[in-house]
């Protein structure tokens, strides 16, 4: 069984996740920490619930996604782990930084994997990768079968889909992507996006705008 934490940081107000097990180690799912009082926070939680991270994730490398990635890596010795398409978005994270007026220092080096088709254990479940790509080439979502539950990073939201207007954003790539790897899940996956609150595959089946 897994149990998952949302918390939410940063100036884009941002959702990070912790995916944790029965041993109680946890995933980290884009952390998205960028005021010091928010690593503070971050610390604090996971003690709080007596969580060790074992494992440091990207659904995609945008620089709300990937803020917190140096204070991870420094602190638990985690190296993030990211799609190869969104290799030159994670490369060029200060320089799009300072397009937003925000400081932040060069990235550590990340692992290149979470190949599309993909499955790995955590505890005694195992967890699916499949590549949704539209908003960012290498947008990957994470698949959870026994826990209907689907991390879908900037996918898809309650009500809307991420933005196509990026590097390396498509808008028909990304729709496609949601009908023919989202919408074929079971109604009542949870989806827990990038931003906002959480939905289910059913309710934006019949209700999201962009998807009717």
């Amino acid at each position: 069984m897994i149990k998952i934490h949302q918390l939410t940081f940063g100036p884009f107000s941002e959702n990070t996740y912790l995916l944790a097990n029965e041993e109680d180690e946890a995933i980290i799912v884009d952390p998205g920490m960028y005021y010091p009082e928010e690593n503070s926070k971050m610390f604090d939680y996971l003690n709080a619930q007596g969580l060790k991270p074992v494992r440091l994730i990207l659904t995609h490398a945008h620089l709300d996604h990937v803020f917190g990635v140096n204070w991870i890596s420094n602190t638990y010795g985690l190296v993030p782990e990211v799609h190869i398409d969104d290799q030159f978005i994670y490369n060029s994270a200060v320089a799009t930084a300072m397009n937003y007026g925000l400081a932040m220092e060069k990235l550590v080096g990340p692992t290149i994997g979470l190949d599309d088709g993909s499955q790995f254990t955590f505890g005694n479940s195992v967890i699916s990768i499949f590549q949704a790509p539209g908003h960012s080439p290498g947008s990957v979502c994470f698949y959870i079968k026994e826990e209907n539950a689907l991390i879908g990073g900037d996918v898809i939201f309650q009500g809307s889909i991420g933005r196509t207007d990026l590097p390396g954003g498509d808008f028909d790539t990304l729709i496609n992507a949601i009908k023919t790897k989202v919408l074929v899940l079971p109604d009542e996956t949870i989806i827990y996006s990038g931003h906002g609150p959480i939905t289910t595959v059913g309710q934006e089946r019949i209700s999201n705008p962009f998807l009717t």
